[in-house]
């Protein structure tokens, strides 16, 4: 089932976008919002975090480990795990009443234990409009291979 998934998550990764994308609007609050996020993520920035991450949030990393908001929270404030850069690319925003569904790549460069590991990753990440604001409820990502 494991595999089913992953192929599932890589083939979203590739779909491209059938609504146009209107500049200024939900689309440009989403990229820069995920620019923010992964930012944040590389600063250990958990206060900026607390604000862009759902309370409920589903948090699934490349190597199936889930976790929620208050372990993701808790992971980068340690030196257990540092994500030392993500370079994301080929973000794909798609806005439904709401909520919004982003597909991308990105590399990624951690320090876990103080050993340094780099990978690529395909994702899939869901934002809803809550309060007004929109904040991230799910991730899902998927290693891809070299």
């Amino acid at each position: 089932m494991r595999s089913s998934i992953q192929m599932a998550l890589c083939i979203a990764c590739w779909l491209t976008t059938a609504a146009a994308q209107v500049p200024g609007g939900p689309d440009k609050e989403i990229r820069d919002l995920e620019a923010k996020r992964f930012h944040a993520m590389e600063k250990a920035d958990v206060v900026t975090l607390e604000e862009i991450l759902s309370d409920d949030l589903i948090y699934t990393h490349a190597d199936g480990r889930g976790q929620g908001k208050f372990d993701v929270l808790q992971s980068l404030g340690s030196s257990e795990m540092r994500y030392e850069c993500i370079t994301p690319r080929d973000l794909r925003v798609r806005i439904y009443n709401g909520s919004a569904v982003v597909t991308g790549r990105a590399s990624i460069k951690i320090k876990v234990h103080g050993q340094e590991e780099s990978f690529d990753i395909c994702y899939l990440d869901v934002y809803a409009k809550l309060d007004g604001h929109w904040q991230m409820v799910a991730w899902q990502s998927s290693r891809i291979s070299p």
